[in-house]
């Protein structure tokens, strides 16, 4: 959590405070945050397990008056859209016209589903533990229900076989791992996001034997997939316009702006800036605070 507060001063300028808090109970979550909220700018949520998150999540954007972000959902989902970007811009393909099978249906996996939905895509896949998110199971929970009614346009059924087979982007948000053989029945020029950590779901040199383009969430392998190209911009946008809340806008400007910085650098190897890049944070917060509805001033600039 210290190192956090170190990249939001570092990328943003932005004073912030790690505050870890001894209980898992929403109710208790949320009021603590409440009683804080004097004190702070903004909230950044971290480390809180699905289904868990999205209720607190919820109930804390709708108790305080200033930006709420849960990290481990948007940031991830963010830098995964600049990323698909990049990769599409670079094949020169569509982004609306892809089928999308997202491995994880936990915080991040159902924060990327709902951002490449806003980004256009309409047919994307979710699968968890037990297969694809369908709405013949009856074993979901009030998350995954709602986005059975969102998602698998074709109403597919089974597990990742199924799900894979001619799919063009595989994103992998779990902790889980895809054999070879299935990457291999993907469409040509497949994309492959493999960015579970510290072991992705199928080696990256193993998936650019079937994948034009690869990423994952290693700094050792190019086109790292890493939240920090999100989080500092998006709070230092949103506080510098004064925004109440973070909206769906935001976040697809911030994407934007990451895949801009990029340039004429953009390659199959290089579809997102380096983490390290100084000019991401800055590009990030104005295309932000452009994207924010007017509102009253959040507060002071820490988080």
């Amino acid at each position: 959590m210290e190192g956090k507060s170190a990249l939001f001063k570092n990328f943003a300028g932005l004073n912030s405070i790690p505050l870890v808090l001894d209980t898992k109970d929403p109710d208790e979550i949320v009021e603590t945050l409440i009683r804080l909220r004097p004190s702070f700018g903004a909230v950044n949520l971290e480390d809180i397990s699905a289904p868990r998150c999205f209720e607190i999540e919820k109930r804390v954007i709708e108790a305080l008056d200033c930006p709420v972000m849960h990290d481990d959902q948007h940031g991830t989902a963010i830098v995964v859209l600049a990323a698909l970007k990049g990769a599409v811009k670079v094949q020169d393909r569509d982004i609306r016209g892809l089928r999308v099978v997202i491995s994880g249906a936990g915080a991040a996996g159902v924060a990327c589903a709902n951002i490449l939905l806003a980004a256009g895509i309409a047919d994307v896949t979710v699968l968890d533990s037990k297969g694809i998110v369908s709405e013949d199971r009856q074993d979901l929970n009030e998350v995954k229900v709602d986005l059975a009614g969102r998602t698998n346009p074709a109403a597919r059924r089974g597990g990742v076989a199924r799900a894979l087979d001619g799919a063009d982007v595989f994103l992998g948000v779990s902790a889980g791992t895809v054999p070879e053989e299935l990457i291999a029945t993907m469409a040509e020029n497949a994309i492959v996001f493999a960015l579970s950590n510290p072991d992705p779901e199928i080696h990256p040199d193993v998936a650019r034997k079937h994948a034009a383009i690869v990423a994952t969430g290693r700094s050792d392998f190019p086109n790292q997939i890493n939240n920090v190209l999100a989080f500092p911009g998006v709070f230092k946008g949103a506080l510098d316009a004064g925004a109440r809340r973070i909206t769906e806008g935001m976040k697809l400007a911030a994407a934007e702006a990451i895949l801009s910085v990029v340039g004429d650098e953009l390659a199959v190897d290089k579809i997102v800036p380096s983490p390290l890049d100084p000019r991401v944070a800055p590009a990030v917060a104005e295309a932000v605070a452009k994207a924010a509805i007017p509102s009253a001033p959040a507060g002071t600039q820490a988080v």
